[in-house]
């Protein structure tokens, strides 16, 4: 191979360097976030620290909003005293695991800041596990306590896997003012009763001790519990205020779930950093959502997945611009969502980012181009923090020469993105077998020793160096010899007339090679689908190979709680009729239309009599 296939032409080493010119202050400004990403991580810090600096800038700041609620940052420092004391009285000493099942309340918060306090770890459980998985994901963390929040379906969560958690030996509280049935202890008492005075033995709280673990959504398996050093969570926490104009007197509007990274860490991380103000939601709601953005004046919204994609569904009403929000911060929006939502709602800016929560890097888009999460210029990259490396798209492996060594993609195609591991930069990995951080590490790439992680993600660069999400291997499958990325083929469906909401995937044809699409769709609400019309948009807006030979018309799409749509089930499923209960189509090329799939039609596809 000679150098220019394996570092690009001159033509392009020319054009890079004149783009670095062009766009200096902009190049230099991602440089030097990606110096103060490595700065802050290395420096370390802990989320002890930093509140305990709030407090003392803040004491009579409004801290916490929460319906009727406010509480200061001095009286949330007391309850955070309070839990403190009362796991320490317990016995509960630096090193020890609690569980937290709570939703987003002012509790889950002062009682977040209280365990960080004694040093004790804490396992951030999803609010939507139940059974087996609930366990799986006490277990992993080594737990010894569960603390339980407030709402019906968390005590009945908990209730079916009681006799369980007692065989464990845990020991479980109850929040709230409802009595607690047998088996539960009552919360709310105990830390009532309590000093709200610091502890009277002082914890060393460094940071690289852990301070909690977040878990994968487990949409391909049980969740991995992701391990979180005080020294990545202030890190994290200080992206937004070194790459944005974040300041003290803004006002967070949190509806993620805070056992999100995005929730704890983007939202309120930075707030406490900066000593902002936090509205919190229970849960993410459509209809109250603006309503309560005018109610406590947010200026910052935070958003994941399809989070704004729903906004922008709900009937459009007079008052949607009568908001004071100016940044809307996350990640996962879809381009064909980006502009439609700000322009409706008049959001000034949309802060898109990249990352992952157990990776060391961080890419971010605060230049409002629509679907990039980042700029990635040659001088930027070469540093190396991350590459977009030649991958095979139905194993997901990198692609390796004769010698060995894999391939960067060019510029415009897609490849797998790599993320650097160094001293001083460490990758954690999860809990439970080993097995588990080594199946994310990847080896020797550029040379020897060296060591990468995998993020499973797709992502390209086009000709201007802005860097975009493409698709997650595993989502992305391959037909008639190409691959076929599931987020772009979804962006074309969703602007087809009559559709509401979209979920793509590939699923497997006997006697064929690879995966067809199939798309699941939601009709909007009294329109009925026009098949003919849909097979002309279809036909004109995608090549042969990328267009759904399947449809399935269903009445919900499953999420994950960050609101990532889920595929596992509907991929099982594929386009069996006598498994799936919702109306099935299948493409008909002759007719020009989708027909409707039933056993017959479904037979002649599976021995190969009918035509694909």
């Amino acid at each position: 191979m000679s150098r220019d296939e394996e570092t690009g032409s001159a033509g392009d080493e020319a054009a890079a360097a004149a783009a670095d010119l062009r766009d200096g202050p902009l190049i230099e400004q991602e440089l030097t976030r990606t110096a103060v990403f490595r700065k802050v991580l290395q420096a370390g810090g802990s989320v002890v620290t930093e509140f305990a600096g709030a407090v003392r800038r803040h004491p009579d700041k409004p801290f916490l909003l929460f319906g009727t609620e406010a509480h200061t940052y001095g009286e949330v420092d007391a309850m955070a005293n309070r839990v403190a004391n009362l796991f320490h009285g317990k016995g509960y000493q630096k090193g020890d695991t609690v569980a937290l099942l709570i939703y987003n309340e002012p509790a889950f918060i002062w009682t977040f800041l209280g365990l960080a306090r004694v040093g004790v770890k804490m396992a951030l459980l999803n609010t939507n596990l139940r059974g087996q998985a609930l366990l799986h994901c006490f277990r992993v963390a080594g737990a010894t306590g569960l603390i339980v929040g407030q709402g019906q379906p968390l005590l009945d969560a908990t209730l079916e896997v009681l006799l369980e958690l007692q065989a464990e030996g845990a020991t479980i509280w109850l929040q709230g003012s409802a009595h607690p049935p047998a088996g539960l202890s009552a919360w709310d008492g105990p830390v009532q009763r309590e000093s709200d005075q610091p502890l009277p033995v002082q914890v060393t709280i460094t940071p690289a001790d852990t301070l909690c673990y977040f878990y994968t959504s487990g949409t391909t398996g049980l969740p991995k519990a992701a391990i979180i050093l005080h020294a990545k969570f202030t890190a994290v926490s200080n992206t937004l205020v070194h790459y944005s104009d974040v300041k003290s007197d803004d006002v967070f509007y949190i509806t993620l779930p805070l056992y999100h990274t995005s929730g704890l860490t983007l939202g309120l991380g930075t707030a406490i950093t900066i000593g902002a103000t936090v509205a919190l939601r229970q849960k993410f709601s459509v209809r109250h959502f603006w309503d309560d953005c005018r109610r406590y004046k947010a200026t910052m919204i935070l958003y994941i997945g399809e989070l704004l994609r729903y906004l922008c569904t709900a009937p459009e009403r007079p008052d949607d611009k009568d908001h004071h929000v100016r940044l809307a911060f996350g990640n996962g929006l879809r381009p064909d969502i980006w502009k439609q939502f700000q322009d409706r709602f008049g959001i000034p800016q949309i802060g898109e980012f990249y990352g992952m929560t157990e990776g060391t890097m961080a890419l971010i888009n605060l230049h409002n181009k629509v679907g990039a999460v980042g700029v990635a210029s040659p001088r930027y990259r070469k540093h190396k923090p991350f590459s977009l490396i030649e991958c095979d798209i139905d194993t997901g492996e990198p692609i390796r020469r004769k010698d060995g060594r894999c391939t960067e993609v060019k510029l415009g195609k897609p490849g797998l993105l790599v993320n650097k591991l160094a001293e001083g930069l460490p990758f954690m990995g999860y809990l439970g077998k080993r097995e588990l951080t080594e199946k994310k590490i990847l080896r020797n790439i550029f040379e020897e020793g060296d060591m990468y992680l995998n993020s499973g993600d797709l992502m390209m660069i086009d000709k201007e160096y802005f860097i975009y999400f493409a698709d997650r291997l595993g989502d992305t499958f391959r037909w008639k010899g190409e691959n076929v990325a599931t987020t772009e083929v979804a962006q074309v469906l969703s602007k087809m007339e009559g559709v509401q909401e979209v979920n793509v995937y590939g699923v497997k044809v006997p006697g064929q090679d690879g995966r067809a699409g199939m798309a699941s769709i939601i009709p909007l609400p009294g329109q009925k689908p026009d098949f003919r019309r849909w097979y002309r948009y279809i036909s004109a807006k995608l090549p042969t190979y990328a267009q759904p030979l399947f449809l399935r018309l269903t009445r919900e799409i499953q999420v994950t709680g960050t609101f990532k749509h889920q595929k596992a089930t509907l991929v099982k499923e594929g386009f069996d009729p006598r498994r799936v209960a919702d109306p099935l189509f299948v493409i008909d090329n002759g007719r020009k239309t989708y027909v409707p799939l039933d056993e017959t039609v479904y037979r002649r596809i599976v021995v190969g009599h009918a035509r694909l």
